[in-house]
């Protein structure tokens, strides 16, 4: 079934979010290589630009410890309202900063936004998305990375025919500032709240209304008896409801130890192998990413199922980067200019297949196989944990690269097969289920709603007038 045009409208607008985790992200890479950035900044020393990235990427771990602590009691709404808030504050102190210093405070801040928003999104989107399409919908905030990072190669490759002198660099970054304005603008007018998140806070009739200006694809009982099963599993849940690390590994450590083990997959990619391409190269590259992400989201996450895109992504991956090592030691030290064709074409094909069959599914995957009172916690502690993992394999990588050569793809394809394994023993399948039924998948009770409970919710939903304008709707 195809995705309500207003849920994917939101879903749209919420991964300006996503967006900008990939902008700026990869915006920073093309700030630090223009001279130009480099003689106004009086030549910073190579560890302080070293630490353009290291004290965004501890920014963006901060974030997502951050949404483990509060963004439960603010909503889903106001905690990325107040990370928008943040984002446009260190944006703009990047874009105008007159010093190093001031330009680093700028990338702590916006790093401790984008790591709030890239590990909410994916939350908020597949808990307002139907079971058909959360696929699609979920899938959208990958797709926001990858699009963000597309765009910045992009605008570092423009801005380096730009005339020598600030402009190189400010311009791109100032791309990034009215992102953060337009969706809080969005979150504060017209983007609903997340109705599993607030029958939690108790506020069931908001739950309703909301429920009913996104499900809009149900006939009347399907609706009624999609919002009893939504508002019995979460009520049932929060009755038994734990606070203690220590027990939610315990009692959930399937779902909690999934979500978290399948994120370090998105470290792969963690490779440096931009190092070695031109910017023009390194935009194609992005277009790549964002053209496959895009083109599976749309036609293979729903239809072929999480699963599946796990475990061949995971398999393509440990293919791919053997044949990559191969062709690297074959051709990287001669002259042959086909076989270092064939050794760039590996790295296309990982792009290819990691952001086709893994990005996206990544961030969806560990939203949805946990329980609501633990998608923040545990999402945020696998958010945080690929951001301290990537400081660790990028700064790890030059000396690795440089003593182990072509033989250091070997560690990423022994991982790769690692968590291959994991997921084909622990990962069930997601697709077609109900947030609250994918517990059943893992053991866990779920609860059934009968009749009588199904009726009750039909009068709930005629009394009360926003639904009574979603009965009319109903055919």
């Amino acid at each position: 079934m195809a995705a309500d045009s207003y849920t994917l409208g939101i879903a749209l607008f919420a991964a300006i979010g996503t967006f900008l985790f990939g902008f700026d992200t990869g915006i920073a890479t093309t700030t630090i290589a223009h001279q130009s950035f480099l003689d106004y900044m009086d030549h910073p020393t190579k560890a302080i630009t070293g630490a353009v990235v290291a004290v965004y990427i501890a920014g963006e771990a901060g974030g997502a410890i951050l949404q483990t602590l509060i963004g439960d009691q603010l909503g889903r709404i106001r905690f990325m309202q107040l990370m928008c808030i943040i984002v446009t504050i260190g944006t703009v102190i990047q874009t105008a900063s007159i010093n190093m210093g001031m330009f680093l405070a700028g990338r702590v801040l916006a790093g401790l936004a984008v790591g709030g928003l890239v590990s909410t999104v994916p939350i908020y989107l597949s808990e307002i998305s139907a079971p058909q399409s959360r696929g699609m919908i979920g899938g959208i905030s990958g797709c926001g990375i990858s699009f963000g990072t597309m765009v910045s190669n992009w605008v570092g490759f423009a801005c380096s025919y730009a005339p020598y002198g600030p402009q190189q660099w400010r311009l791109p970054l100032g791309v990034q500032i009215p992102w953060g304005i337009i969706m809080f603008v969005g979150l504060t007018t017209f983007m609903p709240n997340s109705p599993r998140q607030l029958i939690r806070q108790g506020k069931v009739e908001l739950a309703r209304s909301e429920f009913a200006r996104m499900r809009r694809d149900l006939s009347m009982h399907e609706a009624n008896e999609e919002f009893a099963h939504m508002d019995a599993q979460i009520k049932f849940e929060m009755e038994r409801e734990i606070t203690s690390y220590r027990e939610i590994f315990r009692i959930y450590r399937h779902r909690a130890l999934v979500s978290i083990a399948y994120f370090q997959t998105i470290n792969y990619k963690s490779l440096g192998i931009e190092a070695h391409m031109i910017l023009a190269l390194a935009a194609i590259y992005g277009t790549c990413a964002f053209v496959s992400n895009a083109i599976t989201t749309r036609y293979l996450t729903d239809q072929w199922g999480r699963r599946k895109m796990i475990l061949w992504g995971l398999g393509g991956i440990v293919v791919i980067e053997i044949y990559a090592a191969v062709m690297q030691r074959e051709f990287q030290d001669t002259n042959n200019r086909i076989g270092k064709g064939f050794a760039i074409l590996g790295i296309y094909l990982f792009v290819v297949w990691y952001y086709g069959l893994l990005n996206s599914t990544t961030w969806l995957y560990g939203s949805e196989v946990l329980p609501l009172a633990l998608r923040s916690k545990i999402m945020g502690c696998a958010a945080a944990s690929h951001f301290i993992v990537n400081v660790a394999i990028t700064e790890a990588a030059p000396t690795a690269q440089a003593k182990l050569r072509e033989n250091y793809y070997y560690v990423f394809v022994a991982c790769s097969f690692f968590f291959f394994i994991v997921a084909y023993f622990y990962f069930p399948e997601t697709r077609l289920k109900s947030l609250e039924e994918i517990a059943a998948a893992f053991g866990d009770e779920v609860v059934s709603v009968d009749e009588y409970t199904v009726e009750a919710e039909h009068q709930k939903m005629v009394e009360n007038g926003p639904e009574g304008e979603f009965v009319e709707r109903m055919p």
